[in-house]
């Protein structure tokens, strides 16, 4: 997702690269010394896998909406945060100043946020979803469920929320 949804995508990066290397180790431990591991021992080659097939069929899925997945993301954001300002949805979503300004503008232009100066300080402006905002989230993140649905079939209730706990372990600082 080296345009405005690839900073929404990008994972963060170890605290302290040193350390980063230790837990190597031990994912290896299961390879003996001069063992070579084949992709599909990797976890990182599986989460790629495993993004490329979500993030190709939501890619399908949100082509009639003509939104993207930053774009969606910024209004579940906004509906979740009346009134964040701006700077706050960049560090939420963890897009750059540069990125967000074209992104919001082009928000407004469609008639799905309305910006308005923030009452606790005059110089920021407060995101909020117009009707045709919420009415649009709606409808998109309908299509966003039905898309989990589909790609995620063959997990059970109880494996879907674990996976989002050890993805969550994974995603922490």
């Amino acid at each position: 997702m080296a345009n405005a949804n690839t900073n929404v995508a990008n994972a963060a990066q170890p605290a302290n690269v040193a350390n980063a290397a230790e837990p190597a180790k031990t994912a290896n431990a299961a390879h003996p010394q001069g063992s070579t591991p084949s992709l599909q021992d990797l976890v990182g080659y599986a989460l790629r896998r495993a993004h490329n097939r979500m993030m190709g069929d939501l890619a399908v899925t949100l082509e009639p909406t003509g939104l993207r997945r930053v774009l969606v993301a910024m209004l579940a954001v906004i509906r979740a945060k009346p009134g964040i300002i701006q700077m706050g949805l960049g560090t939420e979503l963890g897009i750059q100043r540069a990125n967000l300004v074209p992104l919001i503008n082009e928000l407004t232009a469609l008639d799905l946020i309305d910006r308005r100066l923030a009452p606790h300080d005059r110089r920021a402006l407060a995101l909020f979803l117009t009707a045709k905002g919420e009415a649009e989230l709606d409808r998109t993140l309908a299509l966003v469920l039905a898309h989990e649905e589909r790609t995620l079939a063959r997990l059970t209730a109880s494996e879907r929320k674990q996976l989002l706990g050890l993805l969550d372990k994974i995603a922490a600082d």
